[in-house]
């Protein structure tokens, strides 16, 4: 299926919806408000919007989305025509919106995480791409679609956090090429950078210090972890976004080939980001149901953060034997 018929889907759909993973980071949001953007201005129709989580204060200047709804508001018996996940990298990430998903006539599945499975009726998936706003970027130019900036600056922004401001090893030459077609089109790197890197609150700078803090660093320091409770965030009044980037700041330690965060979100149920230089994290995660990309990867384990971290540490020490 190309993209010819993808255009045809979306012009003859009477009724559109775009899904964003549970946990929303940059490049679910900005890809979700980017496609959004784009049908609103190339077919004249609007889609709806579906959050499994609340959107992190620091997305919240994207274009359109605020007219996003979460789950818990929708009306679940509602059927679609057409229903597009954006940057899901597995069913399972849709949680209950999957009723949606699969009531629809018609379903899509656009990303580029290398453990998609590509379980919808047609899927345009793209490891090699840096992120879901990029493989999104290419699809609107291969459609003839017009790109305003509105689109453009939730796909740069879309592709800013994912390639984590263009350092990370999933950017590429044809990543440059599409965020400079993008700042030509009017986006403001300075402005969105700002918004993105530098909108960070007081407490949540306190919270990721005390999480820091608390690292315990393994195997000569090159495994760093750092274990998260309810009773930490409650604290800090810290809201689910502001773990972001800690495990990046792990693995920035010069020793360190392998860091991540194990995050507490229920009485036994546990939530694992992982980063690496060295290891394929993505192959540690798929062995609790999660996956991700080779360096960068996550799941969730239904046990306490103690017996979580326990396995995790096993499944890091048979890979390093």
């Amino acid at each position: 299926m190309d993209c010819i018929q993808l255009n045809d889907i979306i012009k003859s759909s009477k009724n559109i919806l775009i899904i964003s993973h549970i946990n929303p980071d940059g490049d679910t949001l900005g890809s979700m408000c980017g496609m959004f953007s784009a049908i609103k201005d190339n077919f004249k129709k609007n889609a709806d919007m579906l959050l499994l989580s609340k959107v992190p204060a620091i997305y919240e200047f994207l274009p359109y989305v605020g007219e996003a709804k979460l789950l818990e508001t929708y009306d679940k018996s509602r059927e679609y025509d057409l229903v597009i996940n954006v940057d899901i990298a597995a069913y399972d990430r849709m949680c209950d919106a999957a009723v949606l998903f699969d009531k629809a006539k018609f379903t899509v599945n656009i990303d580029h995480h290398k453990t998609n499975n590509s379980y919808a009726k047609m899927n345009f998936v793209f490891p090699e791409a840096s992120s879901t706003g990029e493989v999104l970027y290419g699809l609107m130019k291969e459609m003839g679609w017009k790109i305003p900036l509105n689109t453009a600056t939730a796909l740069y922004t879309a592709i800013l956090t994912d390639t984590g401001s263009f350092r990370f090893e999933n950017t590429s030459e044809k990543t440059f090429k599409t965020v400079s077609e993008l700042v030509g089109i009017g986006v403001k790197p300075s402005v969105i950078y700002k918004h993105c890197y530098e909108s960070n609150t007081k407490g949540l700078v306190q919270f990721q210090a005390y999480c820091l803090s608390k690292a315990i660093f393994e195997d000569d320091d090159k495994i760093a972890y750092t274990v998260i409770y309810k009773k930490d965030m409650e604290k800090f009044s810290a809201g689910d976004d502001c773990t972001e980037g800690l495990a990046e700041k792990l693995r920035a330690i010069v020793t360190t080939d392998i860091a991540f965060l194990v995050k507490q979100i229920g009485a036994n149920i546990s939530k694992i980001s992982m980063r690496s230089k060295v290891f394929d994290v993505a192959e540690i995660c798929a062995v609790f149901g999660g996956g991700g990309h080779t360096q960068a990867a996550g799941c969730v384990i239904k046990a306490s953060p103690e017996t979580a971290l326990a396995r995790v540490l096993e499944e890091i020490r048979k890979r390093k034997k």
